[in-house]
């Protein structure tokens, strides 16, 4: 049975900062499925994929292995909603990976509880633990919902 320890924590959360949150494409890798994009980062025995299909709307996975063997997975799925215009994606992305970049070090799935950036309002509701979990982000600007996502996951048997 999957425990999270304080090593597997840090682990998650650099992973995670260093990949879709870091904006850059030094974690991106030639993905595995077609019209894919694919995301890794690997520290000692633990390596981290993210793997996910769509831009404005998307679904992915996120898995940690350790020595090979996976032990933790998200699914997750969300993206703009339907009433946003693609001009605002942008600002809206940028807005997200701020807000994943802030992620905490005890629970670092998402990012935090609130967070703002610019005139964009980022929340993300969370229940149970790193071995299982489910949530809900989302993004507004002035109450008006602009981007949400769908998550859950834990450790494996």
């Amino acid at each position: 049975m999957f425990t999270a320890t304080t090593e597997f924590s840090a682990f998650l959360r650099t992973a995670k900062l260093s990949t879709y949150a870091a904006q850059g494409d030094e974690a991106s890798v030639p993905p595995l499925l077609p019209d894919s994009k694919q995301l890794e980062f690997s520290s000692g025995p633990f390596l981290y994929r993210d793997v996910y299909v769509g831009m404005l709307r998307f679904v992915g996975q996120e898995v940690v292995y350790l020595s090979q063997r996976a032990v933790w997975a998200m699914a997750y799925s969300g993206g703009l909603v339907p009433a946003v215009a693609m001009s605002d994606a942008s600002s809206i992305y940028k807005a997200l990976r701020a807000a994943l970049s802030a992620t905490p070090e005890a629970f670092p799935v998402r990012g935090p509880c609130t967070y703002r950036h610019d005139d964009l309002d980022y929340q993300c509701m969370l229940t149970g633990s790193l071995e299982r979990f489910h949530g809900r982000e989302s993004i507004s600007r002035n109450g008006q919902p602009v981007y949400e996502l769908h998550f859950s996951g834990g450790g494996l048997a």
